[in-house]
């Protein structure tokens, strides 16, 4: 995939330390600046579906997890999921 990709992230709601369900972008962080740091544009897009992340490029889904499985706030260069991430879009077509 060549540098400076559009790269939509797409999140869901969660339950965060027992508080209400909703859609929080703290675990997003360290995802987001993996990504900016190689040069991609990250467009953050709400879903309904719970716990949810995914990555698309080129309107195709090349990573999902669970948001409950990313670090909170941080780099992203520590955790291993936002290094799997960043392969995925890096060997998207």
């Amino acid at each position: 995939m060549p540098e400076n990709a559009v790269v939509t992230l797409r999140y869901g709601p969660y339950s965060a330390v027992g508080l209400s369900v909703e859609h929080r972008t703290f675990r997003l962080q360290g995802l987001q600046v993996v990504l900016a740091e190689d040069g991609h544009k990250v467009i953050l897009e709400k879903i309904e579906d719970w716990n949810v992340v995914e990555l698309m490029v080129n309107e195709e889904v090349v990573f999902h997890c669970n948001i409950n499985d990313l670090e909170f706030g941080g780099d992203g260069k520590l955790d291993p999921l936002c290094q799997e991430a960043r392969v995925a879009v890096l060997n998207a077509y």
